[in-house]
């Protein structure tokens, strides 16, 4: 009976209603509009990113092949939500197929695991070029780096993949409006009219899981970075050894700290208005997308002078 009931929901209400921005209807157009700009950052900057990464030999070293993951992964992400928002906001393409929203919920889910991953690999690197410098290119050769990519990219898929499967075996008998601009996991969830204890168990342990045992990880990484840092003699030395972390760490703060506010509204800011979480869930899809490029090209110095080279040939040509 329950299979039946999916099966007829399906063919009867075979959609969902994105609504975009709840009680901001009137002003979505000009929301739209920053959105517009922080997708084009982000195509164009990883775009540029993976394209000095894969051309120059001399960066295929394990701190620009992460970088060039980084890069991937924002792409697919920022993609995955950006077209159908700016959809929805500007020319009120409301509407999206079940099997379409899954999919998407899948992508958003699972690469921002990944992408959680890859500042994980991204902090032992430092670790290792820090702590451990004269190993460096034995611990971390391209081999391992593969390994490692492949195994982000392994986690996230089959850490998410339960999300849709779960969400198939509910059933949805009240009016399918999703009041966010894209198809968010426990957005749809709440929809469901069905026992959702599991879909939300699972969604916190997984959530949980992943975003503690990373930042747990990047912290023990970084507590024994400024060990080792804290031992060198000199003031110059320790200044040169921590601009080395810079540009990871100012990327870590930018995709952790507004998704964990995104994260900590949903779950218990009853009081914070819907459209402020929904507006925080969206920028943190494309915030972190749009100036990872820019910190890394404004604080590593050989992508900063390749960009500029390429901007000097333009000029001249």
């Amino acid at each position: 009976m329950m299979a039946l009931s999916n099966f007829s929901w399906r063919l009867l209400q075979p959609s969902f209603y994105l609504v975009g921005i709840p009680g901001l209807e009137e002003s979505q157009h000009w929301i739209a509009l920053p959105l517009g700009v922080l997708y084009f950052l982000a195509l164009v900057g990883n775009v540029t990113i993976l394209s000095i990464i894969w051309t120059d030999s001399s960066l295929h070293q394990p701190m620009y092949l992460f970088l060039a993951m980084l890069a991937a992964i924002d792409l697919v992400l920022a993609s995955s939500t950006a077209p159908k928002a700016l959809a929805v906001l500007l020319v009120h393409g409301h509407e999206i197929g079940y099997i379409v929203c899954l999919v998407q919920m899948f992508f958003i889910h699972a690469f921002s695991s990944m992408e959680s991953g890859v500042l994980v690999a991204m902090a032992l690197d430092r670790y290792v070029a820090i702590c451990r410098p004269l190993h460096h290119p034995t611990i971390l050769h391209p081999r391992v780096v593969g390994h490692i990519g492949m195994g982000v990219l392994v986690r996230g898929l089959l850490l998410l993949i339960p999300f849709p499967i779960l969400l198939q075996n509910l059933s949805f008998c009240q009016a399918t409006i999703i009041s966010h601009t894209y198809c968010e996991h426990m957005a749809v969830v709440k929809l469901a009219c069905s026992q959702t204890t599991v879909n939300r168990a699972y969604g916190l342990t997984v959530a949980v899981l992943v975003v503690g045992l990373d930042v747990l990880a990047i912290g023990i990484s970084y507590a024994l970075i400024l060990q080792a840092v804290l031992k060198v003699p000199g003031g110059e030395a320790r200044l040169k050894a921590f601009s080395t972390c810079g540009s990871h760490v100012c990327v870590i703060l930018v995709f952790y700290i507004p998704g964990l506010f995104s994260f900590l509204t949903h779950r218990f800011g009853h009081h914070v208005p819907h459209h402020i979480h929904v507006l925080l869930a969206t920028l943190y899809l494309l915030v972190p997308p749009a100036l990872n490029p820019l910190v890394y090209g404004v604080k590593t110095q050989q992508i900063r002078q390749r960009v500029l080279k390429v901007f000097y040939i333009k000029e001249l040509i």
